[in-house]
């Protein structure tokens, strides 16, 4: 028998839906509705019409604000007769088994709304005082949680609950148990644990394409993620005919009475079926195929059906989502750390002063050396005693070169143990080691595009050396505790006040390393090498440290600045910078005087043990020519420098070329331990 909803908006008639046996009816505000209707006291999902056992019946799905038939509050579901009147809100549906009805003449309805429309009262019928007098007024439902986030309730397992309501509860929860998985590998097993709950299944896994750098997956070749088995077999992997299927297709599929392992590869090692049903499902998202769902059961008693593979497809829908959502909170968390990396890195700049001091001729070498190296991509080896402001030297070829607006990142190697510095240069991934509760980035990966520097790199262990120099050949590394390969374009450059030659002599350091790290070097002279810049860094300091303390100094006395220029500055520019800090802390006067300097008396790293070259003869002066006196320094220092020439140059403040044709005027190479 033919059935008709006619839908009344207001006072006039806006359509005429056809009621189909074997099809439901669904009237709510959501879109996907058969009936949408667009009213505010109307839920989204309000009530729906079905045919069953031969009458056609009408059921509340809860709603807000209720479902009235003939101004009767619905309770149970309601066998429709025709000429019933459905209030939804404001909108109402007039239930018929003929249409003629429904028009002039033969029906009451159309008489009755043509009565409406023209503002004429009589002859109304009782229908149409129920459209005109009833308006819901009283709250029936309160919630503060929906049913279906809580755990499977009674009528999730009960037959008399329709099955597409129970997976649409399951699913629900499953969405939103997905959507606060925090990796990709409890994301799987949430995911996994879904599917088993909701359908015909004993075995299944999750397999996502495998990635490389950036997140990127790569052909079809595919990685389990999590699996499981509630059988006595353990997971079989699923069959490459059904893999490239759905990858190739993008479809979910299902297979039952599975007797062919060539195709679908389930068979055990004694040749039995393990399967009996498959269902497999793509991954996707945005037309991309990530992965796929593989499920299937073993019991002979138990099948799938077209429904599961409805939920199956829904659920492996859902994965792909919260697996780009997952993917972009991941993305979003690094970017996070690395901008607030580089905002502490431009705090720090702000408050460094990079500009070099220093206008001596020694000082000028190293502006010329640094606008040499700039431009390049090699690595510089920059090389000094400590103090003498080798970073600030790294930073001027830095913000000299190409790479100035990336990043700039410093790591001292001699400040931490060898696995935690392995940790900051690589990275880790959570769970790596004990404490690493999160992914972190590595200064490689934090200075890409920009430059690194290294400090103290004589410190470094041998095995992150061996590392290192894979990094410096261009070669891809792993973060640790990872196996996604990565790659950087970072420029190194590296520092320190060790003897390296030395170092490699010893094996200390790896020769193969030390020649990569000396392709242009920048040796960084100890200030008093260079006395003439004392003047202008005390002035400096000065200047700097009165601003931020508030005081008003005038200069230095003629005996302090004496004393500043006679002291041998073992500590270098920062013992320096650290003595006028103290003298404007505690000065009392307009001027630093040399009561207020505070200076050590620790040698410096190219004084003898006699305290210099003078020749002494039982504890009185002993004259001698300026030549012998050359000569007799530039021995002793190549003595304690073990003859490295480029160190001994460094600490005499001459060029290395200089140093040569010194050693042949004097004839020193005669002198050199070793030398018959």
């Amino acid at each position: 028998m033919n059935a008709y909803l006619i839908i009344r908006e207001g006072s006039k008639w806006a359509d005429v839906v056809r009621l189909v046996p074997g099809e439901s009816v669904t009237m709510g505000r959501a879109p996907t509705n058969t009936i949408v209707v667009k009213d505010e006291r109307c839920s989204r999902n309000h009530a729906e019409a079905f045919l069953a056992k031969g009458e056609w019946k009408l059921r509340d799905l809860e709603s807000r604000n209720g479902t009235l038939v003939s101004g009767e509050r619905l309770s149970r579901d309601h066998s429709l007769q025709s000429g019933d009147i459905i209030q939804i809100g404001n909108t109402h549906l007039a239930f018929v088994h003929d249409l003629t009805q429904a028009f002039p003449d033969t029906s009451t309805l159309l008489r009755s709304s043509k009565a409406v429309d023209s503002g004429e009262g009589e002859g109304l019928s009782d229908e149409d005082s129920i459209f005109e007098s009833y308006e819901p007024t009283t709250i029936t439902h309160r919630k503060d949680q929906s049913r279906f986030l809580d755990k499977p309730t009674l009528e999730d397992t009960d037959e008399a609950f329709p099955k597409v309501g129970r997976a649409a509860a399951k699913l629900c929860r499953l969405a939103f148990e997905l959507a606060k998985a925090t990796d990709i590998v409890s994301l799987a097993n949430v995911a996994i644990g879904g599917l088993f709950e909701g359908t015909q299944v004993d075995a299944g896994a999750i397999l996502l394409r495998k990635r490389v750098d950036a997140g990127k997956r790569i052909s079809d070749e595919l990685e389990v993620v999590a699996s499981r088995s509630d059988s006595s077999h353990s997971y079989h992997r699923v069959s490459p005919f059904l893999a490239s299927t759905v990858l190739r297709e993008g479809q979910a599929v299902m297979a039952r009475n599975v007797m062919d392992d060539s195709n679908l590869g389930n068979r055990d090692s004694r040749g039995e079926i393990l399967a009996t049903s498959v269902i497999c499902a793509p991954v996707r998202l945005a037309g991309e195929v990530f992965g796929l769902v593989h499920l299937y059961t073993t019991d002979t008693d138990r099948t799938t059906d077209p429904e599961d593979l409805e939920y199956t497809l829904a659920v492996a829908d859902t994965v792909g989502v919260a697996l780009e959502n997952l993917d972009k909170r991941q993305e979003l968390a690094e970017n996070l750390n690395q901008m607030r990396s580089k905002n502490a890195q431009l705090r720090e700049q702000l408050g460094v002063q990079n500009e070099i001091i220093g206008s001596s001729n020694v000082m000028n070498q190293v502006a010329q050396q640094i606008a040499r190296a700039a431009p390049s991509r090699a690595t510089v080896l920059i090389r000094g005693e400590s103090g003498v402001g080798k970073e600030l030297v790294a930073r001027a070829v830095h913000f000299s070169s190409p790479r100035s607006e990336a990043p700039f990142v410093c790591l001292n190697c001699a400040a931490l143990s060898e696995s935690l510095l392995e940790s900051e240069l690589f990275g880790h991934e959570k769970g790596a080691f004990t404490g690493a509760t999160d992914r972190k980035m590595g200064k490689f990966e934090q200075a890409d595009t920009g430059t690194l520097m290294l400090d103290e790199i004589g410190e470094m262990s041998p095995s992150i050396q061996a590392k290192f120099l894979r990094v410096l050949e261009g070669h891809p590394y792993e973060r640790v505790g990872g196996t996604q390969e990565l790659n950087v374009d970072v420029r190194v450059i590296a520092a320190t006040n060790r003897d390296l030659e030395k170092d490699v002599a010893e094996g200390k350091f790896r020769r193969d390393l030390y020649f990569r790290l000396h392709v242009l070097e920048i040796i960084v002279p100890g200030l008093r090498k260079r006395p003439e810049d004392i003047p202008e860094l005390a002035e400096f300091f000065l200047r700097r440290f009165s601003d931020e303390t508030g005081s008003k100094f005038k200069g230095y006395t003629p005996r302090a600045m004496e004393q500043l220029l006679r002291y041998r500055w073992p500590g270098n520019v920062r013992e320096l910078k650290n003595v006028i800090e103290r003298a404007v802390v505690l000065a009392g006067g307009e001027y630093i005087d040399h009561e207020d300097l505070v200076l050590s008396t620790l040698k410096t790293a190219g004084d003898t043990e006699s305290g210099g070259s003078v020749s002494m003869v039982g504890g009185t002066f002993e004259p001698t020519s300026l030549a012998d006196m050359e000569q007799e320094h530039i021995l002793r220092t190549l003595n304690s420098t073990g003859w490295n020439k480029s160190r001994a140059a460094s600490i005499l403040g001459i060029e290395r070329s200089t140093l040569d044709r010194k050693i042949r005027r004097y004839g020193l190479a005669s002198e050199r331990p070793g030398t018959v």
